[in-house]
């Protein structure tokens, strides 16, 4: 995790600031300093989530960038999907050594539905683990293509409804990052799946050198009635559900040792559990 971007986000903060800060391949929106959206060109887009979950329309969406939110902002669930675009964008632009630089902006459209402090945004991302760990580092996510394993070892195994979405997207060709968008699903979602569903030996380790995704490797995908999948499938716009997580090592950043932002973790507990 990059501390100076997390101690940047923290200063601007501390100052109120309102505008973008850029940082690698994507960028955080502030209002007041609070965190209201961000974006990563690795990650699945907010307005593809909300389109595939069902909560705003396309022309809905195009409406709201074009400066005419009205019919967008009062939706259901709009706030944990905003919630978990803005978590899943951080945890790999967190990871990212780029040097960040900020630029004053009027606040985005979405500021008056979602609100991130600095502090939680780093402690969800240390939650979720070191980005460089397992099989599948995060700088892998839109560089290598998962690619299905030709024969199942095991003669059952028991998935879930987001396993196997992934798992029948998987066709050789696509990364995780292009999974997750032709699934609706954020990237960071798509990333567990693909290595719980690699270390069961239906998804082949990536390559020890990333290499640029290309056309079909020959290799006949496996098919999802040859495994077992959860009797409850995943409804759209919901995530891959984690075995596991891995802890992450002490994230240095001065207040890390402050009382958590109590509002914030009953509402992203409410979401969480909403999308279990």
């Amino acid at each position: 995790m990059s501390p100076e971007l997390a101690v940047e986000l923290r200063r601007l903060e501390q100052e109120g600031r309102t505008g973008v800060l850029h940082a690698g391949d994507g960028a955080f929106h502030l209002a007041e300093g609070a965190i209201v959206s961000a974006d990563c060109r690795r990650t699945t887009g907010l307005d593809r989530l909300v389109v595939e979950a069902g909560v705003a329309t396309a022309e809905d969406w195009r409406r709201a960038d074009a400066g005419d939110p009205g019919r967008v902002l009062g939706r259901p669930r709009l706030e944990t999907l905003a919630m978990l675009s803005v978590f899943d964008a951080a945890y790999f632009l967190l990871a990212s050594p780029a040097v960040p630089e900020f630029r004053p902006a009027p606040p985005h459209w979405l500021a008056p539905v979602c609100h991130i402090t600095p502090r939680a945004l780093v402690q969800e991302c240390a939650r979720r683990g070191d980005p460089e760990s397992g099989p599948w580092p995060a700088d892998l996510v839109d560089r290598v293509p998962v690619v299905p394993v030709r024969r199942v070892r095991r003669r059952r195994l028991v998935l879930t409804g987001g396993q196997a979405e992934v798992l029948a997207a998987a066709d050789g060709r696509r990364s995780v990052a292009e999974i997750g968008r032709e699934l609706g699903r954020t990237t960071y979602g798509c990333l567990v799946a693909v290595r719980d569903l690699t270390a069961a030996g239906l998804i082949e380790p990536p390559l020890a050198t990333p290499v640029p995704v290309a056309g079909p490797v020959g290799l006949e995908p496996v098919r999802p009635e040859s495994v077992a999948v959860a009797p409850v499938l995943a409804e759209p716009g919901r995530l891959p559900r984690r075995r596991g997580r891995h802890s992450a090592p002490p994230v240095p950043v001065a207040d890390r040792l402050e009382p958590p932002d109590r509002d914030l973790l009953v509402r992203l507990q409410a979401a969480l559990e909403e999308l279990a």
